[in-house]
């Protein structure tokens, strides 16, 4: 019977480190992807002798999208095309994760309204200030970005994921 508590605490141990090693995996992807959107805006900008500073952006957006992510996780978002070939819940989950993260930045703008005194209305215009192209230009730089992430998800849950790990972070012995 002692073992048992034993067997909790190293199950525990072991789900909170493949948690917490999955949200860094992810904050690692969507860093990089974020941070060559921000490079690409940033040449594009200095082409027309504007200044483009806001390189921290993509490392924070990338902590929060990855934290949103496991959040929909747990909420089992965007199941239910598990038997379909790969290509269907790959693009499933990109849609509905993607329009996940809409709603989690307008719940956190709203919030960030109300926090200074704005209102809800206040956050929003925050939000959509620099017009609707800039959210949409976002949204599909998320959608972009959620397509590959999905897709080895998807790959990892048909083979199993040490498979995945294995063909991605091993040498393969020589054909």
């Amino acid at each position: 019977m002692s073992s048992c508590p034993d067997e909790k605490r190293v199950h525990l141990k072991t789900r909170i480190f493949h948690e917490v090693s999955e949200y860094w995996m992810n904050v690692f992807y969507l860093a990089l992807v974020f941070a060559s959107f921000t490079q690409y805006r940033r040449l594009i900008l200095a082409a027309h002798d504007i200044t483009y500073t806001n390189y921290w952006v993509a490392l924070i957006e990338a902590l929060i999208l990855a934290k949103v992510i496991m959040i929909g996780s747990v909420f089992r978002l965007g199941r239910g095309l598990e038997r379909k070939p790969l290509i269907y819940p790959t693009l499933y989950k990109t849609v509905v994760f993607t329009l996940f993260c809409g709603f989690f930045s307008l719940g956190e703008h709203a919030i960030k309204g109300l926090w200074q005194g704005e209102g809800f209305m206040g956050g929003f215009a925050q939000l959509f200030g620099k017009g609707p192209h800039e959210f949409l230009a976002d949204s599909l730089v998320v959608f972009v970005a959620f397509i590959p992430y999905f897709g080895v998800k998807e790959l990892g849950r048909v083979l199993g994921e040490d498979k995945i790990r294995g063909l991605f972070f091993r040498t393969r012995a020589a054909s």
